[in-house]
């Protein structure tokens, strides 16, 4: 939900328009249909914003009068929230180690590299030394299941669609001989809320 239909909502979620690091939020938010105000600051006018966000950075997240940063703290709050981070302390811990394990892949991702053959030499890189070993292991940890936590979707499950969608524009193709993953792009984007966050989002690259 834009900012301007929200009217008072309890939660105002603050990122650039794009879906980057604030996508994981809004994807738990639509699967649990939660009401938010999706609050998109325009890159013109970050310059002036930025001096009022804690770190100087987004995601923020605003509830009962506080600013909660840094996006992973967000989306598990969400999780938690939506009853999407687990159904045992096993399980969200099992989860949370699963998302850790694709953030760390985004964040070597050379997003500020200036210098554009540089940074597809980098990107290169990631995606034929690191990722096959990141495809390996959560293949080999999905197995035969339907989701990659337990018997039940996770905040899990909806980031590595997110961080998919994100990859496939660097290197198309790039999961197609994990079939057990790419089942699970599908499991996760048939889900009807998702699908219609996902058709009716603003168009961003990444």
């Amino acid at each position: 939900m834009t900012c301007s239909a929200a009217g008072m909502l309890p939660y105002k979620l603050i990122y650039f328009n794009m879906r980057g690091r604030a996508e994981l939020s809004r994807y738990i938010l639509a699967c649990a249909e939660i009401p938010f105000q999706d609050d998109r600051v325009e890159w013109k006018d970050w310059p002036s914003l930025k001096p009022s966000f804690p770190l100087q950075q987004l995601p923020v997240l605003e509830v009962e009068g506080v600013e909660l940063n840094q996006s992973l703290a967000i989306a598990r709050f969400f999780a938690k929230e939506a009853g999407l981070a687990g159904n045992s302390r096993l399980e969200e811990a099992q989860a949370d180690a699963l998302v850790e394990s694709l953030n760390d892949f985004t964040l070597l991702i050379p997003w500020r590299e200036e210098d554009q053959a540089l940074k597809k030499q980098k990107i290169d890189e990631l995606f034929d030394c690191y990722m096959p070993k990141l495809l390996s292991f959560l293949e080999k940890h999905l197995r035969d299941r339907d989701w990659l936590v337990g018997n039940a979707m996770t905040w899990a499950d909806l980031y590595w669609h997110v961080c998919f969608t994100t990859c496939s524009v660097l290197r198309p193709g790039f999961a197609s001989q994990s079939p057990g993953l790419s089942a699970l792009i599908d499991r996760v984007g048939s889900i009807p809320q998702l699908a219609r966050w996902i058709q009716g989002r603003p168009a961003s690259e990444f």
